[in-house]
């Protein structure tokens, strides 16, 4: 199927906006997801579960520029890393040809992407979901990783809940980052339902701006969802540590199993 094109279908905003998003910071916490995720989805190159099927099997769904599968992947596991921005693709291809890291690269929309009972784990990192313009369409993204996971799979998620975005909301902000002066402003919209970003970049003399607008999910909201999908159960976090999910979380992970 076919999708109009929104707001994240431009590859110039992620080209531009990259050294932002992914600064030294976000590099440098990978080895800490990467035990979370391997500890919270029980992966075991050694199980006989795994051994059997030459796996395990991850999906790293919006991986951008691969930080998280690189990882997975240095670990043994047999990694898909899924993303719609062919830029990134090419610089994670890049990467992992450079460490000869074998990693399957597709470029796609996570509403299309499907591989029937073929993952142990899925992953959907960084505040990359509700993206899309259609709630309806977060419920199919949901639905196509359920049906792409194995029995017995794991489906984690980290985002920002609705709950830390009231908690930390800033309206206005300035900073410097990776040599660049940015402003970001945000709007609340229908009660809370979603966020409005507006993004500007000052780069080399040059004003590059870009609004786009989130959908946020309460805690209970997500898990909802998760189980309105067909997982069996869903455990909250509040970090990569197993931290509850309260007023000092950093962010929101769901770690939501299929029977």
């Amino acid at each position: 199927m076919t999708y109009k094109k929104e707001w994240f279908n431009d590859e110039y905003f992620w080209q531009q906006y990259a050294p932002i998003m992914f600064d030294a910071k976000h590099w440098e916490e990978v080895p800490m997801v990467a035990d979370g995720i391997t500890r919270l989805a029980d992966l075991n190159l050694y199980s006989e579960r795994h051994r059997k099927s030459g796996g395990p099997y991850v999906l790293d769904l919006c991986c951008g520029f691969g930080r998280i599968s690189l990882e997975l992947a240095r670990r043994g596991f047999i990694v898909t890393g899924v993303d719609i921005t062919q830029a990134y693709l090419e610089i994670a291809q890049e990467d992992a040809a450079y460490e000869n890291l074998v990693i399957e690269w597709i470029k796609a929309d996570a509403r299309s992407f499907k591989r029937p009972c073929y993952f142990d784990v899925v992953t959907n990192l960084y505040i990359s979901f509700g993206y899309f313009e259609r709630s309806e369409d977060d419920r199919l993204m949901v639905q196509n990783v359920f049906d792409s996971l194995k029995s017995g799979g794991t489906f984690i998620i980290e985002t920002l809940g609705k709950e830390i975005a009231v908690r930390d909301f800033v309206e206005r902000e300035w900073f410097t980052k990776a040599g660049c002066t940015v402003l970001t402003e945000y709007t609340a919209v229908d009660a809370w339902s979603s966020l409005k970003n507006r993004w500007v970049l000052l780069k080399d003399g040059a004003w590059i701006e870009h609004t786009f607008t989130q959908r946020l999910y309460a805690a209970s909201e997500l898990k909802r969802l998760l189980l309105d999908a067909g997982f069996s159960g869903v455990e909250i976090y509040g970090d990569w540590k197993d931290a509850p999910y309260d007023h000092l979380a950093e962010m929101l992970i769901l770690v939501a199993r299929k029977a």
